[in-house]
């Protein structure tokens, strides 16, 4: 379900309400370094090119490669591309450039869907699984050496503090969730 920005806006003015608001800020500049927004943006940027020098230095994949080979490797089932764009908030001609390049380099493939036969879904091949198999648990310790500087108590809070927020503008937290709602 597409959601717009009246409605984030709708749900977030309810937060607001419902919860007590911190003490206004001064409103003459904004401080970009101090501005929530930017600063998640800035961090999901950096991680992510912390994370991409796994898969692209070694095996020539793209951060939208990855992102699809990561959706349909922890899915059971194929999916389509519109699912993998919605998921990873990635715009649909960047799925689409990556999912042309993960086709010609065997490493996804396209299925029939059983319910309509004139859309195709993708999913791995055994090369990408393989190369899913191999990624993922080096992906799991880089991420543990960028959260490193937080101890296991802080890094719960920050897992239970993102949640929080995504649950403010409604977004699937898990894949269970999605499969459920067929969100996607």
């Amino acid at each position: 379900m597409a959601r717009t920005s009246s409605d984030i806006a709708l749900k977030t003015r309810q937060t607001d309400e419902a919860s007590s608001r911190p003490k206004a800020r001064p409103k003459s500049r904004l401080d970009l370094f101090r501005f929530v927004p930017f600063r998640l943006n800035r961090l999901a940027a950096e991680v992510s090119s912390a994370l991409a020098v796994e898969y692209q230095e070694r095996h020539g994949l793209d951060i939208p490669a990855w992102r699809v080979m990561a959706t349909l490797g922890f899915r059971n089932d194929a999916c389509s591309a519109q699912y993998i764009s919605q998921c990873t908030r990635t715009h649909k001609s960047t799925i689409s450039r990556a999912v042309t390049a993960l086709l010609r380099d065997d490493l996804i493939e396209r299925v029939e869907n059983e319910a309509d036969r004139r859309e195709f879904r993708l999913q791995l091949t055994k090369k990408g699984r393989a190369l899913y198999e191999e990624l993922f648990p080096q992906l799991l310790l880089r991420e543990d050496e960028i959260l490193a500087c937080l101890s296991a108590q802080e890094r719960k809070q920050l897992s239970a503090l993102l949640g929080k927020i995504e649950d403010s503008l409604d977004l699937i937290q898990t894949s269970e969730e999605a499969d459920a709602k067929q969100a996607y």
